[in-house]
């Protein structure tokens, strides 16, 4: 039995692919961790609605399902 890795994306909250952070991540880990990193420096930058962003995990149909939304990504900055 072939074990299979789960491939995850990052999207906007309207479920594109997101504008910057679109690349595939081989852990949800790593996917959370670079939407951290994004809307603690450049995304502070944007709107709420640009910052808002989705993960997405590839299911095995081929359809990509979203997982969560990273609450810090959501939170209006204080700057």
């Amino acid at each position: 039995m072939a074990f299979k890795r789960n491939l995850y994306r990052l999207t906007g909250l309207d479920g594109s692919p997101h504008h910057v952070l679109d690349a595939p991540y081989e852990s949800i880990d790593a996917a959370l961790k670079a939407a951290k990193v994004w809307c603690n420096g450049q995304g502070l930058r944007c709107t709420i609605k640009d910052r808002g962003i989705g993960v997405q995990v590839l299911a095995g149909n081929g359809t990509w399902r979203t997982v969560c939304y990273p609450s810090n990504c959501l939170q209006p900055s204080l700057a």
